[in-house]
């Protein structure tokens, strides 16, 4: 019998990979002081405004306008950006709060460009 001490009960995966509430943006006042910063950056898949937290980790905020598409649409795109999000944040070189939109008139893309998208905006965001 393999050793499970690091999974959660209920979860299917270790307890360092899941989305806890200490990992999200969650009030509007958190938003603002966000986009009050005036860091952004964006290509053709995503935007992406950051700042530092001086926290010990990242956090994630979502902006998923109706403009993008019907619920299902809004809701792959959140799913896409959460996992991008969760896959590489103890990759991050300084714990930041962001908020990501998807870039307007934006196609739903794979798991694979949300992915480097996130990574490759967040680098840049952090080399400035």
């Amino acid at each position: 019998m393999s050793d499970n001490s690091n999974l959660r009960a209920g979860t299917s995966g270790p307890a360092d990979q899941r989305f806890p509430k200490t990992a999200r943006l969650r009030n509007s006042a958190e938003f603002q002081k966000v986009f009050a910063a005036r860091r952004r950056s964006a290509d053709n898949v995503l935007v992406v405004f950051a700042i530092e937290n001086g926290l010990e980790r990242s956090r994630l905020g979502l902006s998923v306008s109706r403009k993008v598409g019907k619920a299902v649409v809004r809701n792959r795109w959140k799913r896409l950006i959460r996992e991008a999000f969760r896959k590489n944040r103890s990759g991050f070189p300084k714990p930041l709060d962001l908020v990501v939109l998807p870039q307007k008139g934006a196609v739903p893309p794979s798991a694979r460009q949300v992915e480097a998208s996130l990574l490759r905006l967040v680098k840049r965001l952090t080399a400035s």
